[in-house]
């Protein structure tokens, strides 16, 4: 199907390139690029010609988190509102986790808050040296609850500790020390770089990939439901908080 805030296509080799593309927003979310995400990755993950899945984004910005006018309009929401809308984000990113191919970042462009979240349920991200990645939420007065489980288990509660609620930007070389990066690269080594990840998955057999993967969730001890009635409920409570509520109508004042 035909999406607008996304581009899917695949080649003979049944490499997938899915691409953020709202570039002129930084590939912030809304409501519907979540939407046509958890439809893509679903419809990829249904396909058996597709061996892997590359995610990759359009200018300057992998993706900034939330899109401003859904932010807005998650503000206006009451509870339930809130929980719902935090549920289509925590389902996207559930649905790009369970992907029964390997998921590739290809991130060439600076991410934040829910552009972390993405680059966690990635099994390999490649990024360009020299980016900058942080989890702002706090500075609003609210939380990475949504993503926080998947980054959680990226990163491990070490490197976790230091960007999680500091709200501080941090370095392509520490998201590859705490392993939300696998490998870095110049700009202009990427296709070489994400060639090189993609080469070995051409070489399993992709029912024993997807199984293989499958039981690494397992093993986890994952339960994505628990995590996601956990995780928007939390974001929630701190919505109603008259600390967020202040920080976030300054963030929109200064927005205008």
């Amino acid at each position: 199907m035909p999406y607008s805030t996304i581009n899917v296509v695949t080649d003979a080799r049944g490499i997938a390139k899915l691409t953020l593309a709202r570039p002129e927003k930084h590939n912030a979310m809304n409501h519907e690029m979540m939407i046509e995400i958890t439809d893509a990755a679903k419809a990829l993950g249904a396909d058996e010609t597709v061996r892997a899945v590359v995610l990759a984004a359009l200018g300057k910005s992998f993706c900034a988190g939330g899109d401003l006018n859904w932010m807005r309009a998650q503000a206006e929401q009451d509870r339930a509102g809130k929980i719902a809308e935090a549920r289509v984000l925590a389902n996207m990113l559930a649905t790009l986790n369970a992907l029964p191919k390997p998921l590739i970042g290809r991130v060439e462009g600076n991410a934040f808050g829910g552009g972390i979240g993405m680059m966690a349920v990635c099994d390999i991200v490649v990024a360009v040296d020299g980016l900058r990645f942080a989890l702002t939420e706090t500075k609003l007065g609210l939380i990475p609850a949504t993503i926080g489980p998947f980054v959680l288990r990226r990163m491990s509660e070490t490197y976790a500790r230091q960007v999680f609620f500091t709200a501080k930007s941090f370095s392509t070389e520490l998201a590859l020390r705490s392993g939300l990066v696998s490998s870095v690269c110049a700009v202009d080594e990427m296709d070489a770089a994400i060639e090189t990840e993609i080469k070995p998955v051409l070489q399993t057999a992709p029912g024993a990939v997807a199984e293989a993967k499958a039981l690494l969730q397992q093993m986890q001890g994952r339960d994505v439901e628990n995590d996601i009635e956990l995780t928007v409920n939390a974001l929630a409570d701190r919505w109603e908080t008259d600390e967020a509520q202040l920080r976030i109508a300054a963030f929109f004042k200064d927005m205008t």
